[in-house]
Protein backbone atom coordinates (compact mmCIF):
# COMPACT_ATOMS: atom_id res chain seq x y z
CA UNK A 1 0.00 0.00 0.00
CA UNK A 2 0.84 3.46 -0.98
CA UNK A 3 -0.19 7.24 -0.20
CA UNK A 4 -0.67 9.16 -3.20
CA UNK A 5 -1.82 13.20 -3.13
CA UNK A 6 -3.42 14.82 -5.66
CA UNK A 7 -5.90 17.16 -6.67
CA UNK A 8 -9.05 16.03 -7.80
CA UNK A 9 -12.37 17.92 -9.19
CA UNK A 10 -10.52 20.55 -7.80
CA UNK A 11 -10.05 19.32 -4.31
CA UNK A 12 -6.99 18.66 -2.48
CA UNK A 13 -6.87 14.53 -2.12
CA UNK A 14 -4.91 11.67 -0.70
CA UNK A 15 -5.51 8.25 -0.96
CA UNK A 16 -3.97 4.28 0.32
CA UNK A 17 -3.93 2.86 -2.51
CA UNK A 18 -2.32 -0.79 -3.93
CA UNK A 19 0.06 0.28 -6.63
CA UNK A 20 -1.82 -2.51 -8.80
CA UNK A 21 -4.94 -0.43 -8.51
CA UNK A 22 -6.31 1.34 -11.20
CA UNK A 23 -7.35 5.22 -11.41
CA UNK A 24 -11.24 3.65 -12.01
CA UNK A 25 -10.76 1.55 -8.85
CA UNK A 26 -9.51 4.30 -6.48
CA UNK A 27 -12.21 6.71 -8.17
CA UNK A 28 -14.76 4.43 -7.53
CA UNK A 29 -13.78 2.46 -4.26
CA UNK A 30 -12.23 5.15 -2.44
CA UNK A 31 -14.10 8.39 -3.68
CA UNK A 32 -17.92 6.80 -4.22
CA UNK A 33 -17.26 8.69 -7.95
CA UNK A 34 -18.49 6.38 -10.53
CA UNK A 35 -18.77 8.60 -13.67
CA UNK A 36 -15.84 6.83 -15.02
CA UNK A 37 -17.02 3.01 -15.55
CA UNK A 38 -14.84 -0.10 -16.53
CA UNK A 39 -15.84 -1.67 -19.42
CA UNK A 40 -13.75 -3.52 -21.95
CA UNK A 41 -10.55 -3.37 -19.80
CA UNK A 42 -8.22 -3.00 -23.11
CA UNK A 43 -8.33 1.08 -22.94
CA UNK A 44 -10.61 0.41 -25.95
CA UNK A 45 -14.04 1.82 -25.17
CA UNK A 46 -13.70 5.37 -23.58
CA UNK A 47 -16.12 4.42 -20.75
CA UNK A 48 -13.18 4.83 -18.13
CA UNK A 49 -12.43 8.18 -19.52
CA UNK A 50 -10.96 11.11 -16.87
CA UNK A 51 -8.47 13.73 -17.42
CA UNK A 52 -5.15 13.44 -16.00
CA UNK A 53 -3.31 16.95 -15.79
CA UNK A 54 -5.90 18.17 -18.88
CA UNK A 55 -5.08 14.74 -20.77
CA UNK A 56 -7.74 12.23 -21.32
CA UNK A 57 -6.54 8.73 -20.20
CA UNK A 58 -8.10 5.18 -20.18
CA UNK A 59 -8.56 5.01 -16.64
CA UNK A 60 -9.09 1.11 -16.27
CA UNK A 61 -5.52 1.01 -17.42
CA UNK A 62 -3.96 4.00 -15.90
CA UNK A 63 -2.79 3.29 -12.28
CA UNK A 64 -3.93 5.42 -9.28
CA UNK A 65 -0.33 5.46 -8.53
CA UNK A 66 0.65 7.77 -11.76
CA UNK A 67 -2.07 10.34 -10.15
CA UNK A 68 0.42 11.13 -7.65
CA UNK A 69 0.97 15.07 -7.95
CA UNK A 70 -1.66 15.42 -10.57
CA UNK A 71 -4.83 17.13 -11.43
CA UNK A 72 -7.65 14.40 -11.71
CA UNK A 73 -11.10 15.27 -13.34
CA UNK A 74 -13.98 13.30 -13.48
CA UNK A 75 -17.43 13.57 -15.38
CA UNK A 76 -18.91 15.06 -11.84
CA UNK A 77 -16.79 17.52 -11.97
CA UNK A 78 -18.70 19.35 -14.75
CA UNK A 79 -21.65 20.14 -13.12
CA UNK A 80 -21.54 23.10 -10.53
CA UNK A 81 -23.64 23.95 -8.25
CA UNK A 82 -26.33 21.44 -9.39
CA UNK A 83 -26.47 23.22 -12.76
CA UNK A 84 -25.10 20.78 -15.83
CA UNK A 85 -22.77 21.83 -18.00
CA UNK A 86 -23.63 22.72 -21.61
CA UNK A 87 -22.08 19.61 -22.65
CA UNK A 88 -24.27 17.59 -20.16
CA UNK A 89 -27.34 19.85 -21.43
CA UNK A 90 -26.40 18.95 -25.11
CA UNK A 91 -26.42 15.26 -24.45
CA UNK A 92 -29.84 14.92 -22.51
CA UNK A 93 -31.59 17.82 -25.19
CA UNK A 94 -30.27 15.29 -27.99
CA UNK A 95 -30.90 12.09 -26.64
CA UNK A 96 -27.14 11.24 -26.82
CA UNK A 97 -27.19 9.42 -23.44
CA UNK A 98 -29.92 6.76 -24.49
CA UNK A 99 -28.22 3.71 -21.57
CA UNK A 100 -25.93 6.45 -20.27
CA UNK A 101 -23.06 4.01 -19.65
CA UNK A 102 -20.43 5.52 -22.14
CA UNK A 103 -21.94 9.10 -21.42
CA UNK A 104 -19.15 10.50 -19.15
CA UNK A 105 -16.28 9.10 -21.39
CA UNK A 106 -18.32 11.39 -24.54
CA UNK A 107 -18.42 14.47 -22.75
CA UNK A 108 -15.49 14.61 -21.01
CA UNK A 109 -14.00 14.11 -24.75
CA UNK A 110 -16.39 16.40 -25.84
CA UNK A 111 -15.09 19.11 -23.50
CA UNK A 112 -11.91 18.56 -24.79
CA UNK A 113 -12.58 18.70 -28.37
CA UNK A 114 -14.59 21.59 -27.91
CA UNK A 115 -11.84 23.38 -26.32
CA UNK A 116 -9.73 22.48 -29.13
CA UNK A 117 -12.19 23.37 -31.98
CA UNK A 118 -15.12 25.40 -30.74
CA UNK A 119 -17.11 24.78 -34.16
CA UNK A 120 -16.21 21.56 -35.42
CA UNK A 121 -17.50 19.96 -38.54
CA UNK A 122 -19.14 16.20 -38.47
CA UNK A 123 -16.06 14.67 -39.46
CA UNK A 124 -13.81 16.36 -36.73
CA UNK A 125 -16.22 15.69 -34.04
CA UNK A 126 -16.37 11.22 -35.33
CA UNK A 127 -12.43 11.36 -35.78
CA UNK A 128 -11.73 13.13 -32.09
CA UNK A 129 -14.02 10.77 -30.62
CA UNK A 130 -13.33 8.07 -32.69
CA UNK A 131 -11.55 6.18 -29.19
CA UNK A 132 -15.00 5.89 -27.98
CA UNK A 133 -17.58 3.38 -28.24
CA UNK A 134 -21.21 3.78 -27.92
CA UNK A 135 -22.60 -0.13 -27.62
CA UNK A 136 -26.58 1.93 -28.25
CA UNK A 137 -25.04 3.32 -31.84
CA UNK A 138 -26.31 7.14 -30.64
CA UNK A 139 -23.80 7.88 -33.03
CA UNK A 140 -26.00 10.49 -34.91
CA UNK A 141 -27.67 11.76 -31.28
CA UNK A 142 -23.89 12.26 -30.27
CA UNK A 143 -22.16 14.34 -33.24
CA UNK A 144 -26.11 16.76 -32.28
CA UNK A 145 -25.13 16.97 -28.86
CA UNK A 146 -21.66 18.41 -29.62
CA UNK A 147 -22.63 20.97 -32.14
CA UNK A 148 -25.30 21.97 -30.14
CA UNK A 149 -23.06 22.03 -27.20
CA UNK A 150 -20.33 24.30 -29.11
CA UNK A 151 -23.12 26.97 -29.79
CA UNK A 152 -24.19 26.42 -26.17
CA UNK A 153 -20.90 27.21 -25.31
CA UNK A 154 -20.44 30.00 -27.91
CA UNK A 155 -23.43 31.86 -26.68
CA UNK A 156 -21.95 31.85 -22.74
CA UNK A 157 -19.17 33.63 -23.82
CA UNK A 158 -20.67 36.79 -25.20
Amino acid sequence: MRTIHFTLNGEKASAEIATHHTIVEMLRDRFDLFGARESCAQGLCGCCTVLVDGRAVSGCLYLAAFADGAEVVTVEHLAVDGRLSPIQEAFLESGASQCGFCTPGFVLMAGQLLEAHPDPDDDEIRHYLSGNLCRCAAYPEIIKAVKLAAGKMRADRT
